[in-house]
């Protein structure tokens, strides 16, 4: 669609345009329904959702799965949402917007005492959607903080900065101050999180920023796209700024590398008494444009699936699964299921080519480690 063809929509719709407006026009066939939005600020497990039939020309044999593409090809049947009118115009083409009634979060707690696991879905601002994960460890403080408090630090930044990698690194090293502040009347606490926090502009600018473990990962035509990077002593340059800060990096029973023989990550938000030795809060960044009639969805997860399934296999099952509350119930169930002891945590968020690309079935490794990660050696 031309952006002057936007433009003439934009004149008589509002700042959404469904698909009903666009029916009228010949442009689209089915119409959207527009839903309200969602702040998920507790951790809430979905069930899976049975098959949803439909009395459309695009599911005539009432199987429910759509036998044709609209005539942008970008939108499975299943996910009905309406365009972005002011994006589509500033853009030049179709994008959808992506509602938080549709974003599918599960976390189940597995065989540890506490769940120490953290997650948010919320309409930051009017143009910016904020997910993120935190992976508590030595306690919930430090998850507790930033569930608490990150999306205020990233929402009072993006007033007076656009450019959103520069947001999430001022909001890290600023929530990391602050906690440290926040526990300085507690010199016994040793807490610490990972964090991963993604925020979606526009309904197509995508930017992530990470510490830790946990993981952000897209689907781009039916194949997995790592858009973080852990941050271990086994990466090379991690372990040579922990050496140089006066670290050092230990092998416990598992084989699994610590620093200081104490944390398996080498990037944190909190553990202060480990900061002289290299642990930082500064997060590594990652901007994405979404191409809709590609990408299918994002998923955050924590090290209880990531350590125990890898992206593409996280990324096969969330597409055989009919929409993505039911795929991120599966993810946690599946990771349980393949031997993990730790917190399982996962958000999955459809963009427009949700259920386009089917995986034929699951993966599944006879190599697989059944060890369950730990943080604490």
């Amino acid at each position: 669609m031309s952006a002057a063809c936007l433009i003439r929509l934009a004149r008589c719709s509002g700042p959404q345009v469904g698909r009903s407006g666009l029916l009228q026009r010949g442009l689209l066939p089915l119409p959207f329904q527009q839903d309200s939005h969602l702040h998920f600020t507790q951790r809430q497990l979905y069930t899976p959702s049975g098959k949803r039939y439909s009395n459309t020309r695009f599911d005539s044999d009432g199987s429910g799965t759509p036998t044709t593409w609209d005539s942008f090809g970008i939108w499975d049947d299943r996910i009905d949402e309406p365009i972005l009118l002011p994006s589509s115009i500033r853009y030049g083409k179709p994008i959808p917007k992506v509602s938080l009634s549709k974003v599918g979060c599960a976390s189940l707690i597995g065989q540890r005492k506490e769940n120490e696991d953290r997650y948010q879905v919320s309409q930051m601002t009017d143009s910016i959607l904020y997910f993120a994960v935190f992976d508590g460890h030595g306690g919930p403080e430090a998850a507790d903080f930033c569930l608490k408090y990150m999306e205020k630090y990233i929402k009072d930044l993006v007033t007076e900065e656009s450019d959103l990698e520069v947001v999430i690194t001022k909001a890290f090293l600023e929530i990391d101050k602050a906690l440290a502040r926040h526990l300085h009347f507690s010199p016994s606490v040793n807490a610490g999180t990972t964090s991963t926090v993604a925020l979606l502009r526009d309904g197509i600018e995508l930017v992530v920023g990470s510490v830790g473990d946990s993981r952000a990962m897209l689907c781009r035509k039916g194949k997995a796209v790592k858009l973080t990077v852990d941050h271990t002593p086994e990466r090379k340059d991690e372990k040579e700024r922990i050496k140089k800060s006066g670290g050092f990096i230990t092998w416990n029973s598992l084989g699994q590398s610590n620093v200081n023989g104490r944390l398996a990550m080498t990037r944190s938000i909190g553990d202060f008494d480990l900061k002289n030795t290299g642990v930082i809060a500064e997060p590594e960044t990652k901007r994405m444009t979404l191409h809709h009639a590609h990408d299918s969805f994002l998923a955050l997860t924590t090290d209880g699936v990531n350590f125990i399934m890898n992206s593409q296999e996280i990324c096969n099952v969330i597409n055989q699964c009919h929409d993505p509350k039911e795929a991120a119930q599966r993810i946690s169930d599946q990771a349980l299921q393949y031997g993990s002891e730790d917190n399982s945590t996962v958000i999955v968020v459809p963009f427009g080519a949700w259920g386009r690309h089917k995986s034929s079935g699951p993966s599944f490794s006879f190599s697989r480690s059944v060890v369950s990660s730990g943080r604490w050696a």
